[in-house]
């Protein structure tokens, strides 16, 4: 493909996670609507409801909707804001993992199977013991074991927790103090809970110190994404406030991992949340901007466009659409 494109034009399609599954893509992003909350840093304003689930053939072929395969109203535990999913797959089972508020407010992650990877899926009654946070990114290390990665500042409450545990409350460092990490944990063999503590992913600079919070073109804010290339793991993110996509490399699924640098500059909007996925030979980077609803942060339309490595491994930045406006 030569140029990005707008893959689901007649609705707002956000936050792609994005595999490929019996050699089809298939595309789990969240819902955007107009719910008529106002604006705020909290992300009210982002009320998703239900997830649908798309596939395509070819990557610039038709995109088929697979319509709702989950709502928030068949969730027992649910409250509120549906937010970023991921799905994994194992074992003749399809895994959709996904942030939701519960009754009391607060996010936690919860786990919906299915034995096709187009769903419909079906929640469990509980959310996952010891979850918190949103944007649960799940990593296949190919060797039997499974890694999620999650964690999002502000809205996403992850300020709220220190060592796992809720603080009475939610405080970000200071500038001058390391940056708060996402995280990281094992899944277990069944896939369906946590292995082990979640552990901080630690971003380093390019003198082998963490990236302090203060540093906010750099530091971790939320969307997290693992992917291997030439034996490699590439952890990359969004810096939320400052609107980058931002990488960083390593030599294990728990790091630590070093700041390379910007595989996408601002959007058009506030968030960005991408996906990147090998398919055919290419790869490729799914996310979102809000260019067709006129810039309403809350109204994103799923987009991709071709990814390239240079010849030291380095994602070549691509520009966003702030940029080009």
């Amino acid at each position: 493909m030569k140029e990005p494109r707008y893959l689901v034009p007649e609705d707002y399609m956000a936050d792609p996670a994005v595999h490929v599954f019996n050699g089809k893509l298939y595309i789990y992003p969240s819902h955007d609507w107009e719910s008529g909350i106002p604006e705020n840093d909290n992300g009210d304003h982002f009320n998703m409801k239900d997830y649908h689930v798309f596939s395509m053939d070819d990557i610039d072929g038709p995109v088929t909707d697979h319509g709702v395969v989950l709502d928030t109203k068949d969730i027992p535990w649910a409250g509120r804001q549906l937010w970023d999913s991921d799905c994994a797959y194992k074992d003749g089972t399809y895994y959709l993992y996904f942030p939701l508020k519960d009754k009391t407010d607060i996010f936690r992650i919860g786990v919906a199977v299915s034995h096709r990877p187009e769903g419909p899926f079906i929640p469990r009654e509980f959310p996952i013991r010891g979850s918190y946070s949103i944007d649960p990114a799940v990593f296949d290390d190919g060797d039997g074991n499974f890694y999620m990665y999650f964690g999002g500042l502000w809205g996403g409450q992850l300020q709220r927790y220190r060592n796992n545990k809720a603080q009475e409350c939610g405080v970000l460092p200071a500038d001058d103090e390391p940056a708060l990490c996402p995280k990281v944990v094992r899944l277990t063999g069944d896939m369906l809970e946590f292995a082990e503590e979640p552990r901080d992913l630690v971003v380093l600079d390019e003198n082998g110190h963490p990236l302090l919070a203060g540093d906010n073109q750099r530091r971790f804010f939320e969307a997290s994404w693992m992917h291997t290339y030439n034996g490699k793991y590439y952890f990359s993110y969004s810096t939320g406030d400052t609107h980058r996509i931002c990488y960083a490399t390593g030599d294990h699924p728990y790091g630590p991992f070093t700041y390379q640098g910007v595989i996408l500059t601002p959007v058009v909007g506030w968030t960005t949340h991408h996906a990147i996925v090998e398919f055919k030979g290419k790869w490729y980077l799914f996310h979102h901007d809000s260019v067709p609803s006129g810039g309403k942060t809350w109204l994103r339309s799923l987009k991709v466009c071709e990814l390239e490595y240079d010849e030291a491994g380095h994602i070549r930045t691509i520009e966003g659409t702030a940029g080009k406006e």
